[in-house]
């Protein structure tokens, strides 16, 4: 049977060593369906069969001339492009990539070759065309992911200086006040005011960029642990947030005695992230609330906001960097919403550092509530069964 019509006859049997490979080489966590993992394997398929089908017979000159030459231009919008998107927004490695085509080929040689009688220079040629086939659907795929990850990297580079540029812009009108020889008296404490905003947004940005960075070069962030109240970790986060979002109302429900191994700086940035972002995207009429209790030997921590959903397909990705949260207008601090989408992704990996994780669910009934579970240390195991219990509501009246 020639190989094309072979293909065709087995597609089902392939497709399934396909979909077998591709789950165990997707990244850890993803939680790709079925049909994401398959994605455009089979419009791959079907197109390297009606390639070979259409192919005219070449001579060994003109295959080894082919072989050295460019090739024809790439199809952007074929199945193997498409595939090659995909992939890299799923967080698949080149190497991964490549991978799955390896798997592709081996497969369909390892079927089709014991229905072969005997292997002729018509079989010989089928092999050829095949190969042929195949490796122009993965330098399709390659260029599509290559070109995936620049726009990526160059649209970090856009949004990072968009987002820099409203504190900056903060900082110099504050500045050209404070040079008016006739600023009116009680000026300077708003003036200020409107400086230390900027400057902690600057500092967010810039330490969620640090924290990135470091996750990409595979260093991971680093965690120096220590006795930690998490208690009082998430009332200094409290009071960041209310400084960045004085018009939302902040609630709070901590036990007072949840004391572990962590890096309470860490943690800090992370409850930080999660506050600012329900600030960022609850309704306005509605408070944040973050409640924190021990459940076993857990300390479990909640992050509530009101507003809109966030759509299910999105819950998937949401922890991923450059993804953003749809919202209307600007922040009270002054950050615009196409910021880099770095904190969700920072303060996964924080959960994670702790031997953690983090969560979320969102609908319309419950609102969108994120929840860290972190585990509990040796030497805190015991420490709150004698302990009080401490509740407060953090209201934006002015201190």
């Amino acid at each position: 049977m020639k190989l094309s019509v072979f293909i065709q006859s087995r597609m089902d049997d392939i497709l399934h060593e396909w979909d077998t490979f591709a789950r165990q080489v997707a990244p850890e966590g993803s939680g790709m369906s079925d049909v994401a993992l398959r994605d455009h394997a089979r419009e791959m398929l079907e197109g390297i069969v009606q390639e070979m089908a259409h192919a005219h017979p070449r001579s060994a000159d003109e295959r080894r001339l082919r072989s050295r030459e460019g090739g024809d231009a790439f199809e952007a919008g074929s199945a193997a492009a498409q595939h090659g998107d995909q992939r890299q927004s799923a967080d698949f490695t080149l190497l991964q990539l490549s991978a799955e085509f390896r798997v592709l080929r081996e497969t369909v040689m390892r079927l089709w070759l014991p229905t072969i009688e005997r292997l002729d220079a018509g079989c010989a040629d089928e092999i050829v065309r095949f190969n042929e086939a195949l490796d122009r659907a993965l330098a399709e795929s390659i260029v599509a992911y290559s070109d995936r990850t620049n726009q990526t990297r160059e649209l970090f580079l856009a949004v990072l200086g968009h987002d820099l540029r409203a504190p900056l812009a903060t900082l110099a009108l504050s500045g050209a006040l404070l040079a008016r020889p006739d600023l009116p008296d009680g000026r300077q404490g708003v003036i200020a005011g409107n400086v230390t905003r900027a400057t902690q947004l600057m500092q967010r940005i810039v330490n969620d960029l640090l924290g990135f960075t470091r996750t990409q070069l595979g260093k991971g962030l680093p965690i120096e642990r220590g006795r930690t109240s998490l208690q009082q970790v998430i009332k200094d986060a409290l009071e960041d947030a209310r400084a960045a979002y004085p018009n939302t109302r902040f609630e709070c429900d901590i036990d007072a005695a949840l004391v572990g191994d962590y890096d309470g700086t860490r943690l800090y940035q992370l409850f930080v992230n999660l506050l600012v972002n329900a600030a960022q995207h609850g309704a306005a009429d509605t408070p944040v609330r973050i409640e924190a209790h021990r459940v076993g030997e857990r300390h479990v921590v909640h992050v509530t906001n009101e507003g809109v959903p966030i759509p299910d397909a999105a819950l998937h990705s949401i922890f991923k960097p450059l993804v953003q949260l749809d919202s209307e207008g600007d922040g009270d601090d002054g950050r615009p919403r196409t910021s880099l989408g770095l904190g969700l992704f920072i303060s996964r990996e924080i959960a994670e550092g702790h031997d953690g994780t983090i969560a979320v669910r969102s609908n319309p009934a419950q609102g969108t509530r994120f929840t860290v579970d972190l585990p509990c240390s040796a030497d805190a195991a015991h420490s709150g069964d004698q302990a009080g219990h401490a509740a407060a509501t953090v209201s934006p009246a002015a201190t």
